[in-house]
């Protein structure tokens, strides 16, 4: 558990992984927006090459053609130094082929903005089947309240409270059960779970 294995397509999956030796991995909201931008761009069957793009605001990055996607991505939370995302594998592989262009293209960006060379993460990514119903449901409410707030801005969690942000078109919110009949009843529930969030263990 915890590394990863073959995965199957349909699956539930939370993804994490940290910066190696636990380093900073976003230093600045550039960082954060462009690995937003490439979790929109990597999650495609067309290959999009953001050099092309300098200058572009991310909502503008994220109107860009990109084929079909590899996964469904579900939920996502952006911390200093690791990142979660909770995906559905759409085709064998998927995954795979996702997180390798996602990792690969935002160390090549960090390390030539930071003018460093190596690797970037710790490893491999590691996953974790969500294969039971109360589990899933679980880990929505981990990723979004890892920041300790329901309003941290890198994260998926305004875009189930209806807020109208461009960074919703990274999510297929359909992919995944209907929890929370409305935006209300989402942020009661984190609200909820943030009360005694500190017993809430999943790593990293």
């Amino acid at each position: 558990m915890g590394v990863r294995g073959t995965l199957a397509p349909r699956e539930y999956y939370h993804i994490y992984n940290r910066g190696t030796d636990k380093r900073k991995i976003f230093l600045a909201k550039k960082d954060y927006e462009r690995f937003l931008a490439l979790l929109y761009l990597s999650n495609g069957t067309e290959a999009v090459h953001i050099s092309n793009y300098q200058g572009s605001t991310l909502m503008e990055l994220l109107e860009l053609e990109r084929g079909e996607p590899l996964v469904d991505i579900g939920a996502y939370c952006l911390m200093l130094n690791h990142f979660h995302l909770l995906v559905r594998q759409r085709e064998e592989n998927g995954v795979s082929k996702f997180m390798q262009k996602l990792t690969t293209g935002y160390t090549m960006y960090f390390n030539k903005r930071n003018e460093r060379t190596g690797a970037l993460f710790q490893g491999k990514f590691k996953s974790k089947h969500a294969g039971e119903d109360r589990y899933l449901k679980y880990l929505i409410a981990y990723l979004h309240l890892n920041p300790g707030t329901p309003n941290y801005p890198y994260s998926s969690c305004l875009d189930y409270m209806d807020r109208g942000r461009a960074e919703e078109k990274l999510l297929n919110k359909k992919c995944l059960p209907e929890y929370f009949p409305s935006p209300k009843d989402f942020l009661a529930e984190m609200k909820e779970w943030l009360s005694y969030r500190s017993n809430i263990k999943v790593e990293p």
